[in-house]
């Protein structure tokens, strides 16, 4: 896990700008503060901070590589692991004759590259975001993982291309590419509508992502070329009940062989647990690797806002040493700034704060740590996903008369026990579903944006992700978007995030290609059945996670935002961020100021759509205004642990 940096010149410079290549690696120090290295040629500035996991002696980067008759060929700079590189290493000897120089898992990625060439990434099994420069075709090739779960961020001017880990370096190197670093509005519309910037937009126009499953391949002075590589699908085929057992062992199977090649590292791995079955199961399967296992978890003092016993309970259960990390409103509140800096992009899921404190906890003890995140969106976890059970009588309905149905709706009171049925009746999942985070509604978009336009809603996002899974049933098309989605936008930003700002890395077995492919042949009714969700992943842990866990409904990490917003433990606090907004040009203040009033008095619980608000506005005195300055503390680990 690392912060990689690179700048491809047009015009044969880049040696003339290292300096500036090693500054802007200075901002994401906290990816890899156990080396720094760089590498220039006349094209290419390479730059890489390491967080050294694997061959910790060797397997220096930026790593050079070449077949013997040229053997400095290619550069790579690599963030991520690959947990296959053993077997990797294997066929190539075998298949090729490769000859390594290292024992880490970045060796294997050039081979394979210089062998398979592109088509080298779907053999890949791990979260990675890495460039590979040839300098005998002067290219250029770029990939990130097939889920997105470790960022890439890139940006193309007059004065050359660059990419990175993070926005914040790109973003120092915007005088030598000459890009539009303003506000991009409509991505803004976007992230008040989905609480989050959806890929592969930023908030600054002139930088975006490569998306997820997505490899770029550019030439200096070219833009670049960029393919997908992998596309998550769920089309299934109906399956004979008789197959329901061998469903069930082989997604126990497939994960416990992804978290045993996730407990791959030559340092400490730990797991954080929550009370919900998806962390406990990965806990309980890296248990069986490692006897003296350490798991770790935070919550809040306020009662129904902790699953700090739960997480004990299992813990016990399982066999393993528990730690607590409890967050109090006033380190919450004073964190939020520092939280802002580290994501790049706000991202409006308090969860994101006790996420940093339990991973500053646990990088006091572990280098790695596990988790279970993707596993809602491989075996149908959301609630959500019932929904198009309880809606099927209405598409039977003609498209006109639903419509009408929906008229009716507006006109019944609020409160009125089926109007909300009769309202998401009466809409196509298309226009209805968007994903978990669903805080502001249109108008209230409308409400709170000074440049509100009707073509930048949600459909501008959902759609084109919507017509590629036409055909499949709802339960798999909201699965679908939400892992281009809500996924990749929210919940893999925060993991990589606040884990990597704590210098920690973190692995999630649930989103490996093996499980993916088990998972992707689930019918819906081994999804949402009998009255829960992800019933075929309960099904095949039966035998894995403590009973009192197996059917206990998910809350990850609850935040009591809607308490404390109207409460003296923030409503000050956040009266006073909005007072101070320099945002008057893109926010109407008074709307958010009337939000919050309302939310203090009880009328309404607006406590989602004012931390949306506010995290924006944080986010534009820190990297817009420069009003506020964020206190990065610069900690120190050792290497080994």
């Amino acid at each position: 896990m690392c912060g990689l940096l690179g700048l491809l010149t047009p015009d044969g410079s880049a040696r003339t700008h290292e300096s500036r290549v090693l500054d802007a690696m200075g901002c994401q120090r906290h990816r890899g503060p156990d080396e720094v290295g760089t590498w220039v040629d006349d094209d290419l500035a390479f730059g890489f901070n390491r967080l050294s996991i694997i061959d910790i002696a060797h397997s220096h980067q930026p790593l050079r590589w070449g077949p013997p008759e040229s053997p400095d060929r290619y550069a790579l700079t690599f963030n991520g692991e690959i947990y296959n590189y053993v077997e990797l290493r294997a066929e190539l000897r075998a298949g090729f004759d490769a000859e390594f120089r290292t024992e880490g898992d970045g060796e294997p990625i050039v081979v394979s590259f210089h062998h398979w060439g592109p088509a080298a990434v779907r053999r890949l099994r791990g979260m990675f975001a890495f460039a590979i420069w040839d300098t005998v075709e002067r290219t250029l090739f770029v990939a990130r993982d097939p889920f997105g779960i470790k960022p890439l961020y890139m940006a193309s001017g007059p004065g050359g291309t660059a990419f990175a880990s993070e926005k914040k370096s790109i973003t120092e190197l915007a005088g030598v590419l000459d890009v539009d670093t303003s506000l991009d509005a409509r991505a803004l519309q976007h992230y008040v509508t989905l609480q989050y910037v959806p890929e592969d937009e930023t908030l600054t126009r002139g930088v975006r992502r490569l998306e997820s499953g997505c490899h770029a391949t550019l030439s200096p002075g070219t833009a670049p070329v960029i393919e997908r590589y992998f596309e998550p699908t769920f089309p299934v085929a109906p399956i004979a009940d008789g197959d329901a057992e061998r469903r069930y062992e082989e997604i126990a199977v497939a994960l416990e062989d992804s978290v045993a090649k996730h407990m791959r590292a030559d340092v400490t791995v730990g797991s954080f647990l929550s009370g919900g079955i998806d962390s406990t199961a990965i806990a309980a399967l890296a248990r069986r690797h490692n006897e003296n296992l350490l798991t770790f978890t935070t919550g809040f003092e306020r009662e129904g806002y902790s699953e700090v016993d739960v997480a004990a309970e299992s813990a016990a259960a399982i066999g393993v040493e528990h730690i607590v990390k409890v967050v109090s409103p006033e380190e919450f509140a004073a964190a939020i700034p520092e939280i802002i800096w580290y994501l790049d992009e706000p991202v409006a899921d308090p969860a994101l704060v006790p996420l940093y404190f339990v991973a500053r906890e646990a990088r006091k003890h572990v280098k790695v740590v596990l988790s279970g995140e993707g596993a809602d969106e491989l075996f149908g976890g959301y609630t959500i996903y019932k929904e198009p059970l309880s809606l099927a009588p209405f598409e039977k309905v003609p498209g006109g008369l639903r419509r009408a149905l929906g008229r009716v709706s507006a006109r019944i009171p609020e409160g009125t026990r089926g109007k909300s049925l009769l309202h998401r009746g009466s809409m196509t999942l298309e226009d209805r579903y968007y994903g978990n985070a669903r805080s502001f509604s249109e108008d209230q978009v409308r409400s709170v944006l000074t440049d509100y336009r009707a073509e930048w809603g949600h459909q501008d996002v959902t759609g084109p992700i919507y017509e590629r899974s036409r055909g499949w049933d709802p339960v798999a098309r909201m699965q679908h978007l939400d892992l281009f989605t809500w996924l990749r936008g929210d919940i893999l930003v925060k993991a990589d995030r606040m884990t990597m700002a704590n210098s920690l890395e973190l692995r999630v077995p649930f989103l490996d290609r093996e499980v993916y492919e088990v998972a992707s042949r689930l019918p819906y009714t081994e999804k949402v059945a009998h009255g829960t969700t992800k019933y075929a992943l309960r099904k095949a842990l039966e035998r894995i996670v403590p009973a009192h866990v197996l059917h206990r409904k998910k809350l990850g990490f609850p935040v009591p935002t809607r308490h404390w917003l109207a409460g003296p433990e923030l409503h000050d606090w956040a009266r006073a961020q909005v007072l101070a907004s320099g945002t008057d040009e893109f926010v109407d203040k008074a709307a958010v100021m009337r939000m919050l009033d309302e939310h203090r008095r009880g009328e309404s619980d607006h406590s989602r759509r004012i931390w949306t608000m506010l995290c924006f506005m944080i986010w534009h005195g820190i990297f817009v205004e420069g009003r506020i300055t964020p206190d990065i503390e610069q900690r120190d680990y050792p290497v080994r642990l």
